[in-house]
Parts: C-alpha cells; sequence; structure tokens
C-alpha cells in the first residue's frame, strides 16, 4: 500500500457515504505545525523524525529530500484521487510558505485543498502533551531515557519555531487555543460547500481531553435467549446478573468521576441494563436504538431464512448494505449516530454508552479506525466492556468480560 492510499476514517464515517459519493475530489492536507506556541495534534512518523534530528547538520540535504518524499506522496494521492478516492490527509509540517505553495501547485487542477492549522499560546498545556508524548508515543518507544526523549523533541520545536511561516494563503481553517476548552476560536478562510462546512462543524466540536468512553451492550434479553432479533423484551435473568455487575464495575471505575454520564437506547433492555447504577446521570437516546429489523422484528435468522429466502441471500451477500423491509441497513445507522458522536467528542468526562449490537460495532469502528465493510463483523459480545481511552496521542483500548 502506497504512502496516501488510505482514507481518514474517522472523518469519513462522520461525514457520511452518501455526501462523500457526490463529492469527488476534496483533499485535506492537514499541516500540524509545531513551534513553543503551536501545539501538535497528530503525531510524526518515523521518517520525519528522523528527517528532523538530520536537520541539524544538513538542512539544504533535508530540504531537497522533503521535496522528494512529498512529491511521491502527492503523486499518490492525485493518483488516488483518479480511481475514485475521496478524501485524504496529507499529515505533515507544511510549515513554510515554499512548502505549501508547492502542494497548492500540484494539486491545481486535480484536487481541492485545505490547510488546517492549529496553535496553542499555553505553556502549562505544550508541556503536558510534550511529556505525554514522550511517554505514550510510538516514536519514543524505544527511548528509555525519559529526560533524552524530552530534549530531543524540544529540539525538534526549536526547528520548527526556526522556519515557522503562519498559514495565509488559499482555503485554510485555523484554531487557536480551542484546546483547552476555554474559548479560543477557529478562523476560516475561503471555506464552502457542504463536505468542507461539516468538516468545519466537526473541527470545532472536537478537543483532545484524556477520558475513557465504555461501550456495552445491554444484558442477555429474552429475545437473545429465543434468538429472536429486534423487539423490545426486558432482561433474563442472566441479563439482570450483568445488569448488576456492570453497575459495580462503574461504580468502581469512575468513583472520582462527577461528571460522568450513562448513555442508553430508548429500550427497554437499556434502560434496565443501566438501572442499578446510581450517582451518575442517565440520558436515553433514540439514535443508539438496535438497528430497525422491519417486517423482520422479532424473527429467527432461522425463519427469515425460511420465509424470506431471497432477503436472508440478500443480508448474507451485503451486510453493510442490506436494508431490512420498511427497516435500516448499517449505513442507515451509520448515518443517523453522527449527533451521538459529535456529542461523544465533546465530551470531557467519561461516557458509559450502554446500547445494541449493530450500533456499538459502528461506534467502536468509528474510535478503532476500521473500514466500513468491517462493521457487520466486528465481534461484540454479550456482558463484555469495551473501554476506549481518548487522548492526546490518539486511542487505546481495554476490555473487561465481566460474565461467561
Amino acid at each position: 500500500m502506497n504512502s496516501l492510499q488510505f482514507h481518514y476514517f474517522r472523518l469519513v464515517f462522520l461525514l457520511g457515504e452518501r455526501p462523500l459519493l457526490q463529492l469527488n475530489s476534496l483533499a485535506i492536507f492537514a499541516g500540524w505545525v509545531i513551534t513553543p506556541n503551536i501545539l501538535m495534534l497528530g503525531s510524526i512518523d518515523a521518517l520525519s523524525m528522523a528527517l528532523t534530528r538530520m536537520l541539524i547538520f544538513s538542512e539544504a540535504t533535508i530540504l531537497k529530500a522533503w521535496k522528494h518524499v512529498a512529491s511521491l506522496a502527492m503523486e499518490d494521492m492525485i493518483a488516488w484521487m483518479q480511481e475514485g478516492g475521496q478524501v485524504g490527509i496529507f499529515d505533515a509540517t507544511n510549515s513554510t510558505r515554499e512548502r505549501r505553495n508547492m502542494l497548492m501547485k500540484m494539486a491545481e487542477g486535480n484536487c481541492k485543498m485545505i490547510f488546517l492549522e492549529t496553535l496553542c499560546n499555553d505553556k502549562r498545556i505544550i508541556e503536558r502533551n510534550i511529556r505525554l508524548k514522550i511517554q505514550q508515543s510510538p516514536d519514543y518507544a524505544e527511548q528509555p531515557d525519559f529526560e533524552a526523549g524530552y530534549e530531543d523533541f524540544k529540539s525538534r520545536l526549536d526547528n520548527y519555531e526556526k522556519v515557522y511561516e503562519p498559514v495565509e494563503e488559499g482555503s485554510y481553517i485555523k484554531m487557536i487555543d480551542m484546546v483547552s476548552g476555554n474559548g479560543g476560536q477557529i478562523q476560516v478562510n475561503n471555506i464552502s460547500g457542504y463536505l468542507p462546512g461539516r468538516i468545519v462543524f466537526f473541527l470545532v466540536n472536537t478537543h483532545l481531553t484524556p477520558r475513557p468512553i465504555l461501550l456495552t451492550r445491554h444484558g442477555e434479553s429474552r429475545h437473545n435467549l429465543r434468538g429472536r432479533i429486534g423487539g423490545d423484551s426486558l432482561l433474563s435473568d442472566t441479563g439482570e446478573i450483568y445488569a448488576k455487575k456492570l453497575s459495580n464495575f462503574v461504580e468502581k471505575r469512575l468513583k472520582s468521576e462527577k461528571a460522568a454520564s450513562i448513555w442508553t437506547s430508548t429500550l427497554q433492555r437499556t434502560i434496565q441494563t443501566a438501572g442499578p447504577i446510581v450517582d451518575f446521570p442517565k440520558i436515553q437516546w433514540r439514535a443508539l436504538d438496535e438497528i430497525n429489523a422491519g417486517v423482520c422484528d422479532g424473527m429467527t435468522y432461522e425463519e427469515i431464512k425460511r420465509n424470506m429466502p431471497e432477503e436472508y441471500e440478500s443480508r448474507k451477500n451485503d451486510k453493510l448494505r442490506y436494508r431490512y423491509p420498511r427497516g435500516e441497513s448499517y449505513l442507515d445507522v451509520i448515518q443517523r449516530l453522527e449527533p451521538v458522536i459529535i456529542e461523544l467528542e465533546r465530551q470531557r468526562a467519561p461516557v458509559v454508552v450502554i446500547s445494541h449490537q449493530a450500533v456499538l460495532r459502528a461506534l467502536y469502528a468509528y474510535f478503532a479506525d476500521r473500514p466500513l465493510k468491517e462493521i457487520p463483523h466486528i465481534e461484540m459480545p454479550l456482558h463484555t466492556i469495551i473501554e476506549i481511552q481518548m487522548g492526546v496521542t490518539g486511542v487505546q483500548e481495554k476490555r473487561y468480560k465481566l460474565m461467561d
């Protein structure tokens, strides 16, 4: 796979598949600029890290090497766009006008381009994130000496500061002092259209405050026992036991998190699962309801196979796009989850989401950067908690199986 032959799944997921199909040539070049006053929100790969260290010895050689690598990556991007690609992220330190002008010239006539610049003037946040970077980033996984890693990263910042020139050309989004969550501002220049607008909306509502998100299915339901899909049944005896175990887990795990909240669907089995949990507010979301099985609601898969063989085969052949008669597809579920995702991104305190298999597959795929085609097949077992830790260096995952 070439360097840019991928899609930025979390952004594509959020914006939805259908709007993207109508816009065939948008490339986002994310210029994560780093100086003591500019906070890096992304990560620098091993190649960039090596090139930065070499900058001390041979700036002219590095500049030439960067142009060559950037040109190759850009060629990959253009080729990918011509093959049907829709959104690309060029994650690099496009910190000078010369670099950005080179990219714009290469993009001319091939794709549209938006520069994204993030700036932070809070030295405390910068210091915190440098330390988190050294502790958690794969860039420093093989560096056992924290102080040596710290000095290395500081020297990288110093080198970027020497050459940094603010973004003032083309289409750009500039986020200033927004990472702290205490105000800040966003500047937008020459941005228009549906998809760029959605990108701005997403950026306004996201942040990097470390906090966990806990995903779990409801406890075993009476319909689960009978193999029936959909419906609004109550928990089985086993499901009620899980509800109590979940309550104990949440109250221990989040005992110091007074602002945490519990989110459920509007269906009885999730509300009942959340019932024993106390001391935390509970919010019901209709968007978290299970996939609508339409005329198949309450049936077993064996009954569908016997009575509706064509529907059974259609679903078997393409679970992602298959829509139950008078019901929903996985793509429909993904689309209705957008407000939930936006709100999860906005939250600064832990959230426990108690929902259903199809919905949690989609939410998990969003945070874990899993391709759309994999969503209907992601394992999402009963009586298991998936803890996703959101933070500066990305997403980390833990699983807790509370019952066999």
